[in-house]
């Protein structure tokens, strides 16, 4: 008798150890994923936290969290899709003179958005880590939080995608910008943290977390009705990261189950927190109830 197979609506980022599972290569007992290709992968985010559109997707941790303070019926699988430093986000222009850290408060500074996983990260490590407060900055965004439910603070500037924040801020009609893509090649784009790699070495050597940036949730209907095919999902996520562990690399920027994602976890949540993101510090345990029932750890 042939087994019954699960058609599962998935939309996984291009990494390479989502390679050789969106490729075929590598498939999961009872389970079958089918990809849609949408990129970039945070045009996800917002239709699985509105309407759970996938059955698993890719999701900027910050949303996660947002959706977990409005009830959206998702559940965070404790698989991370990737994370990086954040030091060398925010840019300003040189030849309009220097910025530093503690030029910040009064500054006008952009964001996409003011929930972007990045801007929450950054404003985190500089309020907490350089004693700088960025609730005195003035800020401009582009659109709001993947979560409708969510107000951003009345006071923000709100322009539209259209404009371009770094041509923005080169025109001198914001300071600086927090700009998570990859920078162009200009000389007069300058990191107002100095030196960011040594300071994210730095960083990492007293917080010992690469700050999460994407990870992967499940519809909750999913979870309740069909608990092994999540196991499933989650083993053949792991398997295509263990097929890419690199052999020597001490910082691991995608960590996988409960314990490892913990400390990463508890930190992005203390500062949305701060940050009136979210009402209230949720705990690890709670967020990976569902989870840890399913997958153990």
């Amino acid at each position: 008798m042939a087994q019954t197979i699960t058609k599962l609506r998935a939309v996984l980022g291009n990494y390479p150890h989502t390679a050789k599972i969106k490729s075929g290569e590598f498939k999961a007992d009872g389970v079958e994923l089918e990809f849609e290709e949408i990129k970039p992968v945070n045009r996800a985010f917002k239709p699985m936290a509105q309407d759970q559109k996938f059955d698993v997707s890719e999701m900027a941790i910050v949303t996660y969290l947002l959706a977990r303070a409005y009830n959206k019926p998702i559940v965070l699988l404790p698989a991370v899709m990737f994370g990086r430093f954040q030091h060398n986000t925010l840019v300003y222009s040189a030849e309009h003179g220097k910025i530093g850290l503690h030029d910040l408060p009064g500054k006008r500074l952009a964001v996409r958005s003011y929930t972007q996983t990045t801007g929450v990260w950054l404003r985190g490590i500089i309020e907490n880590d350089y004693g700088v407060d960025l609730n005195k900055a003035h800020w401009t965004v582009q659109e709001g939080a993947h979560v409708a439910e969510y107000k951003d603070p009345p006071e923000l500037n709100r322009v539209s995608m259209e404009h371009d924040l770094l041509k923005m801020m080169l025109a001198r009609e914001i300071d600086a910008v927090i700009y998570g893509a990859d920078l162009p090649d200009d000389p007069r784009l300058k990191t107002v943290i100095e030196n960011p790699k040594e300071e994210a070495a730095k960083w990492f050597k007293k917080h010992a977390v690469v700050p999460i940036n994407h990870m992967v949730v499940v519809k909750k209907s999913l979870v309740e009705q069909q608990p092994e095919g999540v196991r499933q999902v989650y083993e053949l996520l792991r398997r295509g990261k263990t097929s890419t562990m690199p052999s020597s690399d001490p910082i691991e920027t995608s960590p996988f189950g409960i314990e490892a994602t913990r400390p990463g976890l508890e930190l992005i949540i203390e500062y949305a927190h701060q940050q009136k993101i979210i009402p209230r510090r949720y705990s690890v345990d709670e967020i990976y109830e569902d989870a840890a029932r399913i997958i153990g750890a």
